[in-house]
C-alpha cells in the first residue's frame, strides 16, 4: 500500500475517509464519477430523537460529539461554515401521538435531549423542543473538500480502475449493483422553497416530514420514500407529496426554488457498515438517511482498522453482517 489506497466515491463516506487519512499524513487518492449521489442533495439534518416512537438515534451519544468535532476541524481547514445548530421542534399531529411523545420525555435516554414543551402551532396537538440538533451543509462539505483535495493532487474524476487497494464508498450505486447482497435503498425527493415570515430559527419535524431553514428565507423540505424506482429523477408525484409536507409544517404561501432526488444507501435501517472485502479492498456503505451524523466517526474507525489493525465494533462490522 506504498502509494496509498484509492477512495472510490466522494459522497459523505468517501470525503470523511479522505479527511481522516489526510490528518494522519497518509497517501491516498480520491476518485468520483461526478454523477450526483445522495450526499450532494441531502438536507444534512441531524435530529437526536426521531421516529414514531420518539427514540434517540442509534448510538447518538457517542457519534454526535465525534461528528461535531470533525466538522469543526474541517471548517478550520476549509474556512467555511458547515454545521448550523438549531433546536428541532417536534410536532405531534394527534392527541395519541402527543401522549406517546409525552410519556417518553422523562426517560433517561430521552431526557438529555429535551428542551421545553411549548404551545403547539395551530392544527397540532403538541410540541416539544429537541436540543443538540441542526443541519450539516453537505453540498458545501463535499464540494469544498473536493476542491481542497484536488488542489493537493489527491482528487481526480474517474471510476477507480487500477490495481491499488480500494476503499469503496459508492453509496447507493454500489448497493444497486449488488456488490454487498440484498439492500433496502430508497429514493427520496426534496424541495427547496422560499417563504416570507416563516420561523428560520428552528427545524420542524412532524406529520411524516421535516422543514429545515437554510438561510435567506429558504427552506429544505422532505421527503418521499420510494423503493422500486431507484433513480435520481424528480417526479410530479414526489413534488406534490412534499408540497403537502411544506403546507403542513410551514404554511400555504411559498414558491418552489428547487426539486431534487437522491437514493438513500441502506443495508439495514440507517446504520452504516465497514470492513474488508476479502480481496484486499474495503467497503463503507449503508449510511441511509443519517450520513451527516454517522459518517465522520465511522470513517475514522475504518481508517484505524486499515492502518492500525484494530477492528471496529461488532455492530459496524460488515464481515459479521454478511456472515
Amino acid at each position: 500500500m506504498s502509494g496509498g489506497p484509492t477512495i472510490v466515491g466522494q459522497g459523505l463516506a468517501g470525503t470523511c475517509v479522505a479527511w481522516h487519512l489526510w490528518w494522519r499524513g497518509e497517501p491516498f487518492s480520491l476518485v468520483d464519477r461526478g454523477e450526483g449521489g445522495a450526499s450532494r442533495v441531502a438536507a444534512g439534518l441531524i435530529n437526536p430523537v426521531t421516529g414514531k416512537n420518539f427514540e434517540p438515534s442509534w448510538r447518538i451519544g457517542e457519534f454526535l460529539p465525534e461528528a461535531l468535532a470533525f466538522y469543526r476541524r474541517v471548517e478550520v481547514e476549509l474556512g467555511v461554515t458547515l454545521w448550523h445548530p438549531m433546536t428541532v421542534l417536534r410536532l405531534a399531529g394527534t392527541e395519541k401521538e402527543w401522549a406517546k411523545i409525552s410519556s417518553k420525555l422523562g426517560e433517561n435516554k430521552v431526557r438529555p435531549w429535551i428542551g421545553e414543551v411549548v404551545t403547539p402551532p395551530a392544527g397540532w396537538a403538541g410540541a416539544v423542543g429537541v436540543t443538540g440538533g441542526g443541519r450539516v451543509d453537505t453540498k458545501r462539505f463535499t464540494d469544498a473538500s473536493r476542491e481542497f483535495f484536488r488542489g493537493h493532487g489527491r482528487y481526480r474524476d474517474g471510476d477507480g480502475t487500477g490495481k491499488d487497494v480500494k476503499i469503496f464508498c459508492e453509496g447507493a450505486a454500489g448497493l444497486i449493483a449488488g456488490k454487498y447482497g440484498p439492500h433496502r435503498s430508497a429514493k427520496g425527493e426534496i424541495l427547496t422553497v422560499r417563504a416570507e415570515g416563516w420561523d428560520e430559527a428552528r427545524i420542524r419535524v412532524g406529520g411524516g416530514g421535516w422543514l429545515v431553514p437554510i438561510g435567506g428565507k429558504l427552506f429544505r423540505a422532505g421527503a418521499t420514500y420510494e423503493w422500486d424506482e431507484l433513480d435520481e429523477r424528480p417526479t410530479a408525484k414526489g413534488r406534490k407529496f412534499v408540497e403537502k409536507i411544506v403546507r403542513r409544517l410551514g404554511g400555504e404561501h411559498f414558491t418552489v426554488a428547487d426539486h431534487v432526488a437522491g437514493i438513500r444507501p441502506i443495508l439495514r435501517r440507517s446504520e452504516p457498515l465497514i470492513g474488508p472485502l476479502g480481496d484486499g479492498n474495503w467497503m463503507f456503505n449503508g449510511l441511509g438517511s443519517k450520513g451527516s451524523l454517522y459518517a465522520p466517526a465511522v470513517a475514522e474507525r475504518l481508517v484505524v482498522w486499515m492502518l492500525d489493525g484494530i477492528p471496529c465494533e461488532r455492530d459496524l462490522d460488515f464481515t459479521r453482517f454478511r456472515a
